[in-house]
């Protein structure tokens, strides 16, 4: 593909936005309300700390917003904590962040979706017994999008976050302006608990769910265009100044219009009709926040195929997942994460509840291990101020690692478990394949120089079934293979319909195509069994250096067509694979076939 080419298929910095951005920038939905609903059981009282615990929020998110923009620089092929840990603190600790990181993306995407449907059926009612239908569209509409093209799913995403970003900074600033709710103030409960210094940490972990998507960016560096580190980096810095702007913004208005958790209604939606009224505006915000829930899981498609395919390449997930399609797409980590997204959103039902204990968990594992890393990049390189660079990670890895505990103990019984267990088998899963592609590569010596190539004297076989033209072009192509050259075919003696073995030789000495033909006989109808048994006794008269098998198929233009083939060649692949140790050449011809 042309250099030109490619970078157009890669991204810009608001197309790096909308594409890996929409996962933090969507929390804000969410974000302020996990904090609200954790205070509110100390009342009123609780409510007013709402402010301090989202200014921590946004600290944290500074630190990280600015140690990942460094983490960009350090690490340009992308991969953030994986490769962070990769470099500093060993193999196994890398995969441990990488686990953790693809359990957060799937996770994320199938939040997002069921979240998004969840707030199209609170606006209509009627749809929420097809939410389960309506999870699934979603999900395939995002899948064929990414599919498509990263570039051209972020051009298409552009609109609805610049919709969304200027509707919710639309409510900040004309609710700070006004002086007087439009609507009656929602009053807290009465006082549960006492606010303290557990209730605080609480809201706080709580809260840091607005945080996740923030190593998007880091983690798909590769996708920016040139030069790629100073556009992810401006990515980064523009995510985490609108995402901690919108939080401080939203935590101003919860003090300022009182409000409380409302069982039928968002927060958000309770600010927004405090501050706008209940008019179009009202459900423009709606709307937007329904498109940016629901597409947030586009972070995740941006994030993980980036991140599978650098474990592809250091060998512990199939190298497939490091292959790119037309567009710069990894389209196999993009079918795998929507496949694994699918499993969940079914399982949940579409239940966002169901899910969201366990989110978060994840990617906080990622943070703490990327912040400890990173201290110890700066320790190694020793350049201009890294003291300072240091003490930045240093703080970071203490938050997010304090972040961490408090998640895992708040969340481990409504199932934060399963967390643990899905990183230990993903982890064992990655050591398994590593292992299984270091005994390959010492089967193929990998790294050693081999000796010369030796001309061996072979017998290619070919199973043909009738005389015709593909097996004339069969047996032309095989006489260029080998020293000898046979034809078989297997005929069946109780079969009235098919040619017998007579008629096939017959048919063949009167083409004479010099190439000798043994007719098998199979009483059990079996196809398969008599040319594996013929392929076995001729490897026992040790004849030849090598039997090559040449199976003849017919490549059909149309999938349809395709449909209506016999499936003779994969039955012979598998059976001779199987059952002995031939060489097997699969041989489509592609040959005119009339209109």
């Amino acid at each position: 593909m042309p250099e030109a080419s490619s970078e157009r298929d890669r991204l810009t910095v608001p197309q790096g936005l909308a594409a890996l951005s929409l996962d933090a920038l969507a929390s804000v939905a969410y974000g302020p309300e996990a904090i609200v609903l954790v205070l509110a059981v100390a009342g009123s009282q609780g409510l007013n700390y709402t402010l301090p615990v989202t200014l921590a929020i946004v600290v944290l998110l500074a630190a990280l917003t600015f140690s990942y923009r460094q983490v960009i620089a350090a690490f340009p092929n992308g991969g953030g904590a994986y490769a962070v840990a990769k470099a500093h603190l060993g193999r196994r600790v890398s995969l441990v962040a990488a686990a953790s990181l693809i359990i957060d993306y799937v996770l994320n995407v199938a939040v997002s979706v069921s979240a998004g449907v969840a707030a199209l059926t609170s606006a209509f009612p009627s749809l929420y017994a097809d939410r389960v239908v309506l999870c699934v569209v979603v999900l395939a509409v995002i899948t064929a999008v990414n599919l498509y093209g990263v570039a051209e799913s972020a051009k298409i995403l552009i609109l609805p976050t610049v919709v969304f970003v200027v509707a919710i900074f639309t409510v900040i600033l004309v609710g700070l302006l006004r002086t007087n709710p439009v609507t009656e103030p929602t009053h807290a409960a009465a006082a549960t608990e006492s606010v303290g210094v557990l209730l605080l940490l609480k809201a706080f972990a709580s809260g840091c769910a607005a945080l996740t998507g923030v190593e998007a960016i880091a983690n798909a560096v590769p996708t920016f265009r040139k030069p790629r580190v100073q556009r992810a980096q401006r990515t980064e810095i523009a995510l985490g100044g609108l995402l901690g702007s919108m939080l401080i913004g939203l935590s101003l208005l919860i003090r300022h219009f009182q409000v409380a958790p409302n069982p039928t209604k968002t927060l958000l939606a309770q600010l927004t009709e405090a501050a706008l009224g209940h008019n179009v505006a009202f459900y423009v915000v709606q709307f937007s926040t329904t498109a940016l829930l629901a597409l947030a899981a586009n972070t995740s498609f941006g994030g993980m195929p980036v991140l599978t395919s650098l474990l592809a390449r250091d060998h512990h997930v199939p190298h497939v997942f490091a292959l790119r399609a037309d567009r710069q797409v990894y389209r196999h980590g993009v079918l795998v994460l929507a496949g694994a997204a699918l499993v969940l959103l079914i399982g949940a039902q579409g239940n966002t509840q169901a899910l969201v204990p366990v989110f978060a968990i994840g990617v906080f594992i990622g943070f703490t291990i990327s912040q400890i890393g990173m201290v110890r990049h700066w320790r190694l390189e020793r350049g201009p101020g890294w003291h300072g660079r240091a003490l930045l990670n240093g703080i970071g890895a203490v938050l997010t690692a304090a972040a961490t505990v408090i998640e895992l103990i708040a969340k481990f019984d409504k199932g934060g478990w399963l967390v643990f267990l899905a990183v230990a088998v993903l982890v064992t899963l990655f050591e398994s394949i590593h292992r299984s592609y270091a005994r390959i590569g010492l089967a193929l010596h990998v790294g050693e120089v081999p000796e010369p190539p030796q001309q061996l004297r072979s017998l290619v076989i070919v199973p043909v079934g009738a005389v015709n033209r593909l097996t004339q072009e069969a047996l032309g192509i095989a006489l260029s293979l080998g020293d000898e050259v046979r034809a078989v075919t297997v005929v069946h003696p109780e079969d009235e319909d098919g040619p017998s073995a007579e008629q096939l030789l017959e048919a063949w000495n009167q083409w004479h195509p010099r190439v000798p033909l043994t007719v098998l006989a199979s009483r059990s109808r079996s196809l398969a069994r008599p040319i594996v048994d013929h392929l076995r006794e001729l490897a026992a008269a040790d004849e030849h250096d090598r039997l090559v098998v040449l199976i003849p198929e017919l490549h059909l233009p149309h999938p349809w067509q395709r449909l209506l083939q016999n499936q003779r060649g994969v039955l012979l692949d598998r059976a001779i694979r199987q059952h002995t140790d031939a060489v097997i050449c699969r041989l489509r011809l592609r040959l005119p076939i009339p209109d």
